[in-house]
């Protein structure tokens, strides 16, 4: 039986092939269950994640949460249909936890088996919906999710020529919105490059033809 009541079927025979990351953004995590399985507020996800490592179910991976809202990842959208919603007891600002990291790395190894998912389908809300979300946020721990598999993660470190056109096509065909240039910018730096800051440079163009390259559509 779910704990919150915001879930309904999964459409059109969809299942699971995305694993959305988001935060609370709250100060208190008793405050965002509250949110989560209030019927008034109408949102959900599959997994709460407190910050002392407790995993918290709060809908059943076989149906249909409702935390990603609008957006699409490689041109689909309905990404509620197509994902399992993950919130992460954070509030944007801070480190993420330890034993809250070391519980995500015990809990998407079953996910990602039960339902075939690859690691580049380990996403953040802000890849899927650039400029509307931000979360899991700049210091959200990605390298380290790449280093055990369960998300990707660029094997290099060089630099390309600076091509908004190539990255803009590799940003597509790895799975980014079709979005402006600026919003676009902002959610690949988020997923790959947090502290990066000014215009698109060489090393941008490089990491997402790398990921375009080994993952690309």
């Amino acid at each position: 039986m779910s704990l919150s009541p915001n879930f309904g079927p999964r459409r059109d025979g969809l299942v699971p092939e995305l694993v959305v990351l988001h935060y609370t953004a709250m100060a208190d995590c008793d405050a965002a269950l509250r949110v989560l399985c209030s019927p008034e507020r109408e949102v959900s996800a599959h997994y709460l994640i407190r910050r002392d490592g407790r995993v918290v179910a709060l809908v059943d991976e076989a149906m249909r949460a409702w935390h990603a809202g609008a957006g699409e990842w490689r041109g689909r959208g309905d990404v509620n249909s197509r994902s399992i919603g993950i919130e992460l007891d954070n509030d944007g600002l801070s480190p993420f936890a330890a034993p809250l990291m070391d519980a995500l790395e015990a809990l998407l190894p079953g996910i990602l088996s039960r339902w075939s998912i690859p690691p580049e389908g380990v996403i953040g809300h802000s890849c899927m919906a650039p400029g509307r979300k931000i979360d899991p946020g700049p210091r959200f721990d990605w390298r380290r999710l790449g280093r055990s598999g369960l998300a990707v993660w660029p094997r290099g470190a060089g630099t390309a020529p600076v091509d908004p056109e190539r990255f803009r096509a590799d940003a597509r065909a790895f799975g980014f919105p079709d979005v402006d240039d600026d919003l676009l910018l902002q959610a690949v730096r988020l997923r790959f490059r947090a502290g990066a800051r000014g215009p698109l440079d060489g090393r941008d163009c490089a990491l997402l033809a790398e990921m375009a390259a080994r993952f690309g559509a």
